[in-house]
């Protein structure tokens, strides 16, 4: 099955190499996605650019796919499931969870000059970054891509209720199960407050386990496809 790997803000498409190569090792189809903006040096992006990305590769596959999003990206791949909801098997969410119709994508830090530069590690101080060592965070640092404010200040916009009908894998890296139930439970999350089914997964990673623990990572989407 294909599994389109959508990563989350400053992220190209290579940041998920050890997680696809592992995939194909188990059986499946891994395709990384570099969103228009994060990869192709197009400042002006949007996040309806992105998301027609994404919708051409979930209408290029011969059957259903997984559709994962990380973190602001969990976003990206909720919009896809209002957009194809016949088409998605399931839609995993790693690290976050998806905004409200009407909300913004992700407009968490300053922009300068059109753009949503990668704001340093005092933000990620914590559980989201205890994994990454000092050379796991200058390459990222380095390799990190300004977000354009198209993308960063988008409006989400949902309208599909079949959206809630496709099945969800939160993958949980710097919070608990149990955190992410209680924030679900107590209205924090209302997309998936209405979604049918919701499955939550523990990894033991931060922020970014496609980074420090790719295989464990890649055997999990392989479980969530094995079981669409």
């Amino acid at each position: 099955m294909d599994i389109l790997l959508i990563g989350g803000l400053w992220l190209h498409g290579s940041v998920w190499g050890g997680v696809a190569s592992a995939l194909e090792g188990l059986g499946h189809r891994p395709v990384p996605l570099t969103l228009p903006g994060q990869g192709d040096g197009a400042v002006s992006a949007t996040l309806d650019d992105q998301l027609e990305t994404v919708l051409a590769a979930v209408d290029a596959a011969p059957g259903e796919v997984v559709v994962v999003g990380h973190s602001a990206a969990c976003s990206l791949a909720w919009l896809t499931a209002d957009r194809r909801p016949g088409k998605l098997a399931k839609a995993v969410l790693v690290g976050g969870f998806p905004a409200s119709d009407g909300r913004a994508y992700a407009d968490f830090f300053e922009v300068t000059d059109g753009v949503m530069p990668f704001p340093g590690w005092k933000p990620f101080e914590g559980a989201d970054a205890a994994d990454l060592d000092e050379d796991a965070r200058s390459a990222f640092t380095a390799a990190a891509i300004p977000v354009p404010e198209g993308v960063a200040r988008g409006v989400v916009r949902l309208a599909d209720e079949r959206r809630w009908d496709v099945p969800v894998v939160v993958v949980c890296p710097e919070f608990t199960p149990a955190q992410a139930r209680e924030w679900i439970d107590a209205g924090d999350v209302p997309e998936l407050a209405r979604a049918k089914e919701v499955e939550f997964v523990d990894i033991d990673a931060g922020h970014w386990p496609m980074i420090t623990e790719p295989a464990a990572l890649a055997r999990i989407l392989a479980a969530a496809a094995d079981t669409a």
